[in-house]
C-alpha cells in the first residue's frame, strides 16, 4: 500500500508526459506509479496513508542545484562589493570568508538548503572551496542529515594563494597533500554510490586561477580511480582568459582537456566564454554546464549561450551559485532568470519554459550522474518532487498551460516539498521545527563576520 497519495493534479512526470489530471503514488520513497484520475490506483489507500489534495496544482519533479557556494549567505548583499567585478568581489571577501569556522558552515548550509527547499528544490550540489579550519564537509553534510535533504557536496580546493600569483590570501588555501588525503577521507565517510543514496562526494578544486596544475591532474586519477564525478569553475570571466594565457600558455578550456578533465564525469559552473569550437569539443565528450544566470547577470558581464550548448549535446542544468553573488537561493528565480535571459539573447524562439523546466531538473540529474533516480517522476525514481503554488492575482486568466503560466506567472514558490517520500515543505512553510533557533544562530555569526 502507498505511504503517499497526491490527487487532482496536473502532472509534469518527464520531458514529454504530462497528466493534465492525475495521482502519484509513493511507497519507500520511490514513486510507485503515476496516473490519470479516471484510472484507478494500482493498491488501496490504508488509513496510514498520507493523501494530498493538490487541487489543479501543478506537480513537477524537485528541481535540481547544480552549483552553488552555501557559506557565502553568510555575506549575503555586503554593501562594499555589490557593484564590483568577478576578481574584486572576490579579493575583497576572501578575508571574511577567512574566518568561518564549522558552526558557521553549519548554520550557513542548513539555512541555504532550508532556503531551497522552500523554492522547491530537492537535490542540491555545493561547491566548498574555501577551508580556514579543518572538517568543514562533515558540517554541511550534518545540516542536511538534519534536514533530510539528498545533497552532492563538492570537496573545493585552492592552493594559489597570492604569493603564489592567485588571489586568496595564504589562510584559505591548503597544500597539495593536506587537500587529496581529506578527499579520500570525506569520500571514505560521506560518498554513497548505492540507488536512492542521500548524500555522494565530487572533487572539485576551484578555478585555474587557484589551482596548480598538479592538483588537477592528481584529482582527475583520484576521480578516475574511484569513479568519482568533477566540478570547477571554467571560462568564466574574461580576466581569466587573461590569466590562463599567461601562466598556462592556453585558453581555459585548452588547460580542462590538458589537466585530464574532459570527459562525462566533470561539469562546470558558467562557461561564458569560450571559442565555438571549444564549446563544441566540450559537448561531444560529455562535459555538463551549470548554467548560472542571476549571478552572471549581476557580476560577471555576460552569460552562457545555452541554446547554442544544447545544440552541441552539452547536458546542461542550473545553478543558484553564492548566495553572496546571486544574493538568493530560488531554484524557481534561477529558471525563471534563465527563460527572460536567453530569449533576450537569442529570440522569442530561443527556449520554452519546458525545455528550461527540463534544464532544471532532467538536465541537473545529467550532470550530476543520477538520471537514472532523480529528474523526473517515472515509476520508480526516487520521491523527490514539488506542489507549486501562487497568489490567486498571479494566476488569474492563467488557463491554457500550467507548465508555461508556472515560469511566467510568478513569483511561484513551493506549497509543498518532498523529499525521498518525506514531506519537508507543507503549505510554503518548513516541517522542521529548529528553524528559528538555526536563524538566530546563523544572524549572530554573519553580524560578527561582517562588523570586523
Amino acid at each position: 500500500m502507498p505511504d503517499l497519495v497526491i490527487t487532482n493534479a496536473y502532472i509534469y512526470v518527464d520531458r514529454g508526459w504530462e497528466i493534465p489530471d492525475g495521482w502519484i503514488a509513493v511507497t519507500g520513497g520511490r514513486v510507485a506509479a503515476v496516473g490519470a484520475s479516471s484510472e484507478p490506483l494500482p493498491e488501496p489507500v490504508a488509513e496510514s496513508t498520507t493523501v494530498i489534495n493538490a487541487g489543479g496544482k501543478l506537480v513537477t519533479p524537485g528541481l535540481i542545484n547544480t552549483h552553488h557556494h552555501m557559506f557565502q549567505n553568510l555575506t549575503r548583499s555586503f554593501s562594499p562589493v555589490v557593484n564590483s567585478d568577478l576578481f574584486t568581489w572576490l579579493t575583497t571577501l576572501y578575508p571574511i570568508w577567512s574566518r568561518i569556522d564549522d558552526e558557521a558552515v553549519h548554520a550557513s548550509t542548513w539555512v541555504a538548503i532550508a532556503e531551497l527547499l522552500l523554492g522547491g528544490c530537492t537535490l542540491s550540489s555545493d561547491h566548498m572551496y574555501v577551508h580556514p579550519s579543518p572538517n568543514l564537509l562533515d558540517a554541511q553534510v550534518s545540516a542536511a542529515r538534519e534536514l533530510g535533504f539528498r545533497f552532492y557536496a563538492n570537496r573545493g580546493s585552492m592552493t594559489r594563494s597570492v604569493k603564489d600569483g592567485g588571489l586568496p590570501p595564504d589562510v584559505v588555501v591548503q597544500d597539495h597533500d593536506t587537500i587529496m588525503a581529506d578527499s579520500e577521507r570525506v569520500v571514505d565517510a560521506f560518498h554513497d554510490s548505492s540507488p536512492g543514496a542521500m548524500t555522494r562526494v565530487a572533487l572539485a578544486p576551484c578555478a585555474p586561477f587557484t589551482v596548480t596544475e598538479e592538483l588537477m591532474r592528481s584529482t582527475a586519477e583520484m576521480a578516475e580511480k574511484r569513479n568519482l564525478r568533477l566540478h570547477s569553475h571554467l571560462a568564466e570571466d574574461r580576466d581569466e582568459l587573461t590569466y590562463c594565457a599567461e601562466v598556462y600558455g592556453c585558453t581555459p578550456v585548452e588547460y580542462f582537456e590538458r589537466v585530464g578533465w574532459m570527459h562525462d564525469r566533470s561539469w562546470v559552473a558558467h562557461f561564458i566564454f569560450p571559442s565555438v569550437e571549444e564549446a563544441r569539443r566540450m559537448g561531444e565528450a560529455g562535459v555538463g554546464v551549470s548554467h548560472c544566470p542571476s549571478s552572471n547577470m549581476l557580476i560577471c558581464g555576460g552569460a552562457a549561450d545555452i541554446r547554442k550548448l544544447r545544440s552541441f549535446g552539452t547536458p546542461v542544468s542550473l545553478g543558484c551559485d553564492g548566495s553572496a553573488s546571486t544574493d538568493h537561493g530560488s531554484m524557481w528565480m534561477e529558471a525563471h532568470t534563465a527563460l527572460l535571459l536567453n530569449r533576450f539573447m537569442n529570440g522569442p524562439t530561443a527556449i520554452t519554459a519546458r525545455e528550461v523546466l527540463d534544464a532544471a531538473t532532467r538536465g541537473g540529474a545529467r550532470c550530476l550522474g543520477w538520471e537514472d533516480e532523480t529528474g523526473h517522476l517515472t515509476p520508480g525514481a526516487c520521491a523527490d518532487l514539488v506542489i507549486w503554488t501562487a497568489t490567486p492575482e498571479a494566476m488569474a486568466g492563467a488557463l491554457s498551460d500550467p507548465v508555461e503560466a508556472w515560469l511566467r506567472c510568478g513569483p511561484q514558490h513551493a506549497d509543498t516539498t518532498i523529499v525521498a517520500g518525506r514531506v519537508l515543505v507543507s503549505e510554503g512553510r518548513l516541517a522542521h521545527p529548529g528553524h528559528s533557533d538555526i536563524l538566530t544562530t546563523h544572524r549572530r555569526i554573519a553580524t560578527e563576520l561582517q562588523n570586523v
